[in-house]
């Protein structure tokens, strides 16, 4: 279950925060770029799914369901993908 008032990017520098860790520390682990990581937690880019999980390996809890939907989007047919994809971008701008 997908929470519906979730804004991925306000999540993600939230569990950030929490491990006390620098988006230098996240583009290390990751490989993405600081000034990419701080478009996505400030809403100004829509992360891919493989950059979902990517940041979800760093974390738990919340950021769990990112994992699974990485999981599960290979096993979806083209419209149901759309749909994800579609359903991740506007938790993104919320």
């Amino acid at each position: 279950m997908i929470p519906s008032q979730m804004n991925i990017g306000v999540t993600i520098r939230s569990f950030r925060l929490q491990r006390g860790m620098s988006q230098g520390d996240i583009e290390k682990r990751t490989g993405l770029l600081r000034c990419y990581l701080s478009r996505v937690e400030n809403g100004h880019t829509v992360p891919s799914l493989d950059t979902l999980s990517k940041i979800a390996q760093l974390s738990d809890d919340e950021l769990r369901f990112l994992t699974q939907i990485r999981r599960y989007s290979g096993s979806l047919n083209d419209s149901d993908r759309k749909l994800v994809v579609a359903m991740v971008k506007k938790m993104a701008m919320k």
